[in-house]
Parts: C-alpha cells; sequence; structure tokens
C-alpha cells in the first residue's frame, strides 16, 4: 500500500505494546520499520528496465525475512535511541513495525512473495485498493490520539480497525466474486478463473476480469444493499504466434515478455492504441474499461533490445467522472447488464 499507510499501521503495531513513556521513540520506529521494506524498489539496471518488478515485494517482503528487516532498522536507529531504549527494545517495535508491512501489502491486488524463497507466488488477496481513504485515515486518527492522550488502548483500537476493514473487503471481494460468476454465467460463459479487485480507493464498486475463448472480459459490480453491474469491455488475450509474428523464442524481448506475463499472472493483452505494446488487463483508473496503467512496448525493429516499462497513471477529468458515475448510476441489472456490450 501507500507509503502513509505502511508506517502509520507499523506505528500502530509498535506503539501498541509500548510502555506510556516510550510511546513516542515506539511510534517512530514503528514507522521507520513499516516503510522500509519498500526500498526495495532502488534495486534498478538501466541495462534491464524490468529488473525492479521482480525484486519489487520480494525479498524485502518475504515473511522470512521479516526478523532480518527488522534488525537491520534496529541497527540504524539505535544509535539514536539507544539513551532511551535497551537494544531489545529497539528491536521488538522495529520487528512488530516489519512485520505489518508484507501482510498488508499482501491484502492489495499487486500480488507480494511472502513465501520467497520458497515459493515465487505473488500473494493478492485483493481485498483493498492500494489507496484507500477509507481505510487509512481512522487508522491515522486513532494513532494520533493514542499518541497524545498517552492512551495505548487507542493504537490497539487502530488495529482493530485495520483487521475489521480489512474482513469487511473480504466479505465484499466474495460477494464481487459471486456477482461476477453471475453475470459470466448469464453470458452462457464458464470461466475457470476470475479476478476480483477493489477499484480505486473504496470497497464498494469492484472490478471483475476474467478470461472465456480467447478474450478478456472487463466488468465493474458495485455491491451495496443490493448487485448493480456495469458491463464494461473486452479484448484479446495475447497470442504470441500471432499477434506477435516477428518475436522469436529466445530474444531478448521474448524473455522480457515471458517476465512480465508472470508478473501480470497472464492477464495479457495488445495494446489497441499503441503498435506493439503489451499491456497489464487487470490495472485501470475505470474499473469496467481495458485502459491499462501498465505495460511493456517492444520494438519489432530491435528484438534483442530490452523491453520498456511504461506507465500512464495520469487521471483525466473523463476517467474521474466515469468512476463517480459508478458510485452516483443506479446500475443495472444482470438481465439488462447482458445488453451494454455487443
Amino acid at each position: 500500500m501507500d507509503p502513509l499507510t505502511q508506517g502509520a499501521l507499523g506505528s500502530a503495531a509498535a506503539s501498541s505494546v509500548a510502555p506510556v513513556e516510550a510511546r513516542w521513540h515506539a511510534a517512530a520506529l514503528g514507522w521507520l520499520a513499516g516503510m522500509t521494506a519498500d526500498l526495495d524498489v532502488l534495486i534498478r539496471s538501466p541495462s534491464d528496465p524490468l529488473l525492479f518488478l521482480e525484486y519489487h515485494r520480494q525479498f524485502t517482503h518475504a515473511l522470512v525475512f521479516v526478523p532480518v528487516g527488522a534488525l537491520v532498522c534496529a541497527l540504524a536507529a539505535h544509535f539514536v535511541v539507544r539513551r532511551r531504549l535497551r537494544f531489545r527494545a529497539t528491536y521488538l517495535f522495529c520487528l512488530l513495525g516489519y512485520a505489518t508491512h508484507g501482510l498488508l501489502d499482501a491484502c492489495t491486488s499487486y500480488g507480494t512473495q511472502l513465501f520467497w524463497p520458497f515459493s515465487d507466488v505473488r500473494v493478492a488477496w485483493n481485498v483493498v485498493s492500494v489507496v484507500d481513504p477509507l481505510f487509512t485515515l481512522p487508522l491515522l486518527a486513532l494513532l494520533v490520539a493514542g499518541l497524545f492522550t498517552a492512551r495505548p488502548w487507542l493504537a490497539r483500537g487502530a488495529l482493530i480497525w485495520a483487521l475489521a476493514y480489512l474482513s469487511l473487503g473480504a466479505l465484499q471481494q466474495a460477494r464481487a466474486r459471486s456477482a461476477g460468476f453471475e453475470l459470466a454465467d448469464a453470458r452462457g460463459h464458464a470461466p475457470q478463473t476470475l479476478l476480483v479487485k477493489p477499484s480505486f480507493g473504496n470497497l464498494l464498486v469492484w472490478k471483475t476480469v476474467y478470461a472465456f475463448e480467447g478474450r478478456f472480459y472487463v466488468d465493474a459490480v458495485r455491491i451495496a444493499g443490493s448487485r448493480s453491474y456495469f458491463a464494461g469491455e473486452r479484448i484479446a488475450v495475447l497470442e504470441v504466434t500471432g499477434q506477435l509474428p516477428w518475436l522469436e523464442p529466445g530474444s531478448r524481448q521474448w524473455y522480457d515478455l515471458e517476465r512480465f506475463r508472470r508478473f501480470s499472472a497472464g492477464f495479457l493483452a495488445l495494446d489497441p492504441r499503441v503498435s506493439a505494446r503489451v499491456i497489464d488487463v487487470r490495472y485501470s483508473m475505470v474499473p469496467n474499461r481495458i485502459d491499462a496503467l501498465w505495460g511493456i512496448q517492444l520494438d519489432p525493429q530491435h528484438p534483442d533490445a530490452p523491453a520498456r516499462f511504461v506507465t500512464d497513471r495520469r487521471s483525466s477529468s473523463d476517467e474521474r467522472a466515469a468512476l463517480l458515475r459508478l458510485f452516483e448510476a443506479s446500475g443495472s441489472g444482470l438481465s439488462e447488464a447482458l445488453d451494454q456490450v455487443p
């Protein structure tokens, strides 16, 4: 998740067990440790633009690395706090803060290698958006209130709030998954897998993506008291032989495409707007649109050159308005949704 949320949760975990007189130091150490795992974004190479994809949320986020990461944080911080805290207290606060990071990231949809080095599976529980103010602001408010009033139970309340919100996300996800399969079934489709993830900053509107007979179907569902369906767009699943016939197996860009495929869990398509650009269908600002936030740019003229990683996180006024309409509109029933897209 975003650094603010990671720091706040790590701080709440550390200060929830700290003596009142050490609460500020515990909060600071937990905040520091709660963000440290994301230093893996510094692992980059100008000759390999996809290198950071392999290392972000990898070993620094793994469960087995938690004691090591906490030790690094504690050693770095102890020179500052050694007159106020014994090292074992410093390490405990860093350990609690660091331990929250990978688990919280796994609750999002990006994918976290929690079980590295035993498995390279990217765990993504898809129960909360990578940025969600409704999750972060109460967490932060309880943490700050606890620190200023010297009431540790408020920090524990922050942890309870985080657990309750994530549990609500899991419940909403199960309802959204059911709605997604219901929509697919009504179309006469039987997808083997269906991805369900919250749209940006909320647990109300969810994106659903499934593949059937060579096409991705991207829709949105709103899960409130009742279900509303917003049929979306569809696009051909990437088929390298037919769509990229010039890409020879064993070339550098073929290798990079396979790396990107693993990162994207196979949700790849050819960008209809940009030649030789492969996109990750899972991510878009408007959940029922195929308007990818990132992809890789291939070069047919230089297949042995590294693929470029490209992003487009800009939010246009049209996209913001379209997302807002999904919250405000009444939506469609199941039968009406089937007629929205030919």
